[in-house]
């Protein structure tokens, strides 16, 4: 549980940090332990040849029958911690370190003549430090001796926890550096890869001509590098095909179009048999629709290309929505067209911005029943322009899609005067051209709303 939630909610630099203080961390304890471990086993063979030493020193005292030099051996140096006893036959003490007075032997080993034996064991008057006791036995004429040499393990046991407590104390700072360390070095490696991540962020179809940084060391991240510039002059190229095809076809689609819309024009002003006549509407208004998806499909390979015009003239927003209101009003007698207007300035470039409001107010009146609504006003600093019908809406899920292009709701597919599917497309790119966004509104009927910075003016309509 913990590790997927630290590769959810924390990011490569810090996952790299903790892999690596952890990974150290454990080394190093590992290291750690070995060498106290090392370090308590070499101190302890030094206390384990001391006691020889010793022992070998008081052998050849008793073996020599010197008790001038047996004495001298028993008495320790300043500040040594060894112990010394020699046993006669039976077992008894019979000479031994003045710190032991008449205690009980150290141990119970009995080595034979030139054995010498080792163990370690607690001694009851030692504070509970062990000690390292070596046994070993010698001729003499009235039977073996077995001498014992005692020699205590508290230099060692502190030796070794001072040992151990100077590596715990440095584990906490070692990992800290360690952590930083790769903290900053991956950091650093990322670099490129944050650069690459901004790059292609702010790469849209409109400019495929950009390329990612390519770092000049040429590892992995420059291979990346490589490979999505690769990828964009692909996609460019295949974006630049489709733009060109789109507009060449509406080119070539212009030219029988405007002599089908004359032959129709003029076979619906000669005379025709009656029952022609709902025929030839029926082709104009086919036509029509049709000239009107190959203008809309100019404008968008127009847009694509070079982006909306997007100018700094001053264009009133109100004009242009009292001119659809007239136009609507005329062309669509069956509908209540109401307007409430604020007059609102902003910069752009009036034409553009007339066939966006003029694609918002034709979609309103094609889902409309009975009325549409268009309101101008100023909302926290920015122009506001709302288009209203009272049809059946447009579903939650939907509101984004409904701005994208060929995109027709199956309610507008069932209608003989159903859109082209592009009107609300062109509006989003003129607008989003003059740094404004549109959007689809929550409510009764349907709402699109129109954003742009503007300049306000006071009076009202």
């Amino acid at each position: 549980m913990a590790i997927g939630w630290i590769r959810r909610h924390l990011g490569v630099r810090l996952r790299s940090a903790l892999a690596a203080a952890t990974v150290v961390g454990a080394a190093f304890a590992v290291g750690a332990a070995a060498f106290v471990y090392l370090a308590r086993t070499d101190l302890a063979g030094n206390v384990d040849a001391a006691a020889r030493q010793r022992a070998a020193e008081v052998i050849a005292a008793v073996g020599a029958g010197d008790q001038d030099a047996l004495a001298q051996t028993l008495r320790p140096s300043p500040g040594e911690q060894t112990l010394v006893q020699v046993l006669d036959p039976s077992g008894r003490v019979e000479a031994a370190s003045a710190a032991l007075g008449d205690a009980a032997p150290l141990s119970p080993l009995r080595p034979r003549p030139g054995q010498l034996l080792r163990e370690q064991r607690l001694l009851p008057f030692a504070d509970e430090d062990p000690f390292r006791i070596a046994a070993e036995g010698v001729a003499t004429d009235s039977g073996v001796r077995t001498v014992l040499v005692a020699q205590s393990l508290r230099p060692v046991n502190e030796s070794t926890e001072a040992v151990a407590a100077i590596l715990a104390a440095g584990l906490a700072p070692m990992l800290l550096v360690v952590g930083a360390a790769v903290f900053w070095f991956v950091g650093r490696s990322l670099r490129p890869v944050e650069a690459i991540r901004r790059r292609v962020a702010g790469i849209t179809a409109r400019d495929l001509h950009a390329r990612v940084p390519v770092p000049a060391v040429r590892d992995e991240v420059a291979a990346l590098a490589e490979t999505m510039n690769l990828m964009l002059e692909r996609l460019e190229t295949a974006a630049a095909s489709q733009r060109r095809f789109v507009a060449d076809a509406s080119h070539e689609l212009r030219s029988p179009l405007a002599t089908l819309r004359a032959g129709l024009d003029r076979l619906a002003g000669a005379p025709t048999p009656d029952n022609q006549h709902d025929l030839v509407a029926l082709l104009r208004r086919e036509a029509s629709r049709l000239g009107d998806l190959v203008a809309d499909l100019l404008l968008l390979a127009r847009i694509d290309e070079r982006g909306a015009t997007g100018r700094g003239d001053d264009v009133d927003l109100d004009d242009l929505a009292y001119t659809e209101r007239d136009r609507l009003a005329a062309h669509r007698p069956d509908l209540t067209v109401r307007a409430h207007l604020t007059p609102v300035r902003v910069a752009g470039d009036a034409h553009d911005l007339g066939r966006a409001l003029r694609n918002l107010a034709d979609n309103a009146a094609r889902h409309a029943r009975t009325s549409v609504t268009l309101r101008v006003s100023v909302r926290d600093g920015w122009g506001c322009v709302e288009v209203t019908d009272d049809g059946p809406g447009v579903p939650d899920a939907d509101r984004e899609r409904i701005f994208d292009r060929f995109v027709r709701l199956d309610d507008s597919r069932t209608r003989p005067e159903g859109g082209t599917g592009l009107g609300l497309a062109i509006t989003r790119e003129v607008v989003a051209a003059h740094g404004g966004h549109v959007q689809a509104v929550p409510g009764p009927g349907m709402t699109v709303r129109i954003l742009l910075p503007s300049d306000v003016e006071s009076d009202h309509r």
